[in-house]
């Protein structure tokens, strides 16, 4: 959307006195006794009105160029621009409340509802346990206008993770929106409780920038609530009829790499593509549920899935590890200590 300015320069009123007529007695120069009158000349005055006009208008201009950033591009359709990483690049967190995908975060996302100036805004929270539903929800900036353009990462404008607070029931969903930024997604809470969403997503500001951000919110479905305990720390197990396993030592504050293999009946299973990686890894801490994204080497490493993982602070996490074979996608989950 293209910023709307003012006019240049404003028009000086008519009303500023012409120079005088032939007929007007001009006052002699005073003579040295003389006070030196405090009043302005009448062409001192129009050159200060002229330059006051300017500055006004630099003044406008620069106000309402502020009033259309922070990538709400209000009026305009749907719009999924260009992630900024380069084609081939490594692997990477999505981890902080906002991030640019580089380095290693402070501290996990999605402990926000709010955060960089964007705020998650869902249309309805409650669910009935069990039932399909429907979860809608918009992302506004800081002058509550809902945000349209998004940079397409890892295939998807919106990367969205449902959990139960006690880290059961997994789901990584991937919404569409609408031209007037309403997100909307299919969604079924399996049991009671309160869960937990996160909304993983990069803006796309009028000049360009993008902005990585991860927020979250609680989904609530009445009903007795039976918070099941997690499993005890493996680096095996089974899903469907694929065995899964991982080799690495995640340490609080460093970056290590994690190596996952996957076999089926007859061996190394054949891998596959699935928005455009070989596999994902969702990290959530226990307690406060902070949220890391991760996302593996381009290709794979002597057949196996490598990431390289940042957790910001000692806990007990659960892995969520993604892969696809013969088009179906599947989850693995571990419990994992960080000392």
């Amino acid at each position: 959307m293209t910023d709307q300015h003012p006019s240049a320069v404003p028009v000086v009123s008519d009303e500023v006195s012409a120079a005088p007529a032939a007929s007007d007695q001009v006052p002699a120069a005073p003579a040295a006794s003389d006070q030196v009158s405090a009043a302005p000349d009448r062409s001192t005055l129009r050159l200060a009105l002229v330059v006051g006009g300017l500055v006004l208008a630099v003044l406008l201009g620069f106000g309402l160029g502020r009033l259309n950033t922070n990538g709400a591009a209000t009026g305009s359709p749907s719009v999924a621009a260009g992630h900024t990483d380069p084609p081939g690049i490594g692997p990477h967190n999505h981890g902080t409340a906002t991030s640019t995908d580089q380095g290693a975060p402070t501290e996990p996302g999605g402990l926000a509802v709010s955060s960089a100036g964007f705020t998650l805004a869902p249309l309805g929270t409650e669910f009935v346990a069990g039932r399909p539903g429907q979860l809608r929800f918009q992302v506004r900036d800081v002058q509550r206008r809902p945000v349209t353009r998004f940079a397409i990462v890892h295939d998807k404008p919106m990367h969205l993770i449902v959990v139960r607070r006690d880290l059961t029931g997994y789901q990584h969903l991937h919404p569409t929106m609408a031209t007037d930024g309403t997100w909307s997604v299919p969604l079924t809470l399996a049991q009671p409780g309160v869960w937990r969403a996160y909304a993983d997503f990069t803006v796309v500001a009028d000049n360009g920038a993008q902005t990585a951000v991860t927020l979250g919110t609680d989904l609530v479905a009445p009903g007795g609530y039976q918070p099941r305990p997690l499993p005890d720390p493996a680096t095996s197990t089974t899903v469907d009829r694929f065995t899964v396993g991982y080799q690495g030592t995640p340490q609080a504050g460093a970056t290590v790499p994690l190596t996952f293999r996957v076999d089926g009946a007859g061996g190394a299973a054949a891998l596959e593509r699935y928005l455009g990686a070989y596999g994902h890894l969702v990290a959530l801490r226990e307690g406060d549920l902070g949220y890391l994204h991760v996302h593996p080497e381009p290709e794979l490493v002597d057949g196996q899935v490598k990431f390289w993982l940042t957790t910001a602070g000692p806990g007990r996490y659960r892995l969520y590890f993604d892969f696809q074979v013969g088009a179906d996608v599947h989850t693995a989950e571990f419990t994992l200590i960080v000392p």
